[in-house]
């Protein structure tokens, strides 16, 4: 099939604002563009694509917002998702479902100031790298005050916190960030760039497909910078700070191809294949011929 034309509607003018997407309109545009270009529900296709998108979210994506990823020319994220949209347009009859992850969080998780405290009760600033030794000598601890919600004892909580930093300190990958509040749930940072939110809703109507939106990062005591799975599994005691989630894998051995965009290379895309890249070695490394990285979305 050859690519499909735009949909006269896409403007890449407003892919870098804020906006509310008029779902009857596309709907009905989708109907009309399926009947134009003989478009068939996915089920019906022989040749199975899917497309991840990570964490394509206000949050990371529209310039003035917390973690806004400017890139190379200060206004990366939204380049990439002009890009982004014209290629799931061009491509809806190759595409035949969408999967979208959503960092999300509420304000009392590990990687958010009001976690810690020091000596005078100040909270770390976004940015903040917080180091196992730092909380063997009582420069950060543990926020008390938070104790009581988690039913924990304001030491364990401490203890807690140096597992966790030693931890990560052993898989040599990130020492425990302290990040601006941001993707918080119930908050317009959360939801996902309006522009590719049509996009994935147009799809969904053209080729008669659910999408399917992954929640990660909402544990309190572990990062999630990776749908497939924590930081952090357990906690000193052995308790569950996070699940590995086995869906992607198997999601992968059903597809033909599966494409990955998003944001932030650095982080949450870079850790998200790497997670997968590892359940693809553990299971059959003939499935990484599936795996394509839009590097320019």
């Amino acid at each position: 099939m050859t690519q499909l034309p735009i949909p006269a509607f896409f403007d890449k003018t407003h892919v870098g604002e804020i906006w509310r997407v008029d779902y009857a309109a596309r709907a009905e545009d989708a109907r009309k563009f399926a009947l134009q270009h003989d478009l068939k529900p996915a089920s019906a296709s022989t040749v199975r694509i899917s497309l991840l998108l990570i964490d394509v979210q206000n949050t990371f994506c529209i310039p003035g917002f917390e973690l806004f990823v400017g890139g190379r020319s200060g206004n990366g994220a939204v380049e990439d998702n002009i890009r982004l949209c014209e290629f799931i347009y061009r491509n809806l009859g190759k595409l035949t479902h969408i999967i979208a992850t959503m960092d999300t969080h509420t304000s009392q998780q590990i990687f958010h100031p009001i976690f810690f405290v020091d000596a005078e009760g100040n909270h770390p600033a976004p940015y903040t790298d917080i180091h196992a030794d730092e909380l063997q000598a009582g420069k950060w601890t543990f926020n008390p005050e938070l104790a009581p919600q988690f039913e924990i004892a304001p030491e364990y909580g401490q203890q807690m916190m140096i597992h966790y930093a030693e931890a990560l300190q052993k898989k040599g990958k990130y020492a425990l960030t302290i990040w601006p509040y941001h993707a918080m749930l119930g908050g317009i940072g959360h939801a996902l760039v309006p522009a590719v939110e049509e996009a994935i809703f147009f799809h969904s109507h053209a080729r008669t497909d659910q999408p399917y939106f992954a929640i990660k990062g909402d544990k309190p005591f572990t990062e999630n910078y990776s749908v497939v799975g924590p930081e952090v599994l357990t906690g000193p005691m052995g308790e569950v700070l996070g699940t590995h989630d086995t869906q992607f894998i198997q999601h992968l051995q059903e597809v033909d191809k599966l494409y990955i965009a998003g944001q932030a290379k650095s982080h949450c895309v870079a850790w998200t294949v790497q997670d997968l890249l590892d359940d693809i070695l553990a299971t059959d490394p003939e499935l990484a011929k599936k795996v394509y990285l839009l590097d320019d979305c």
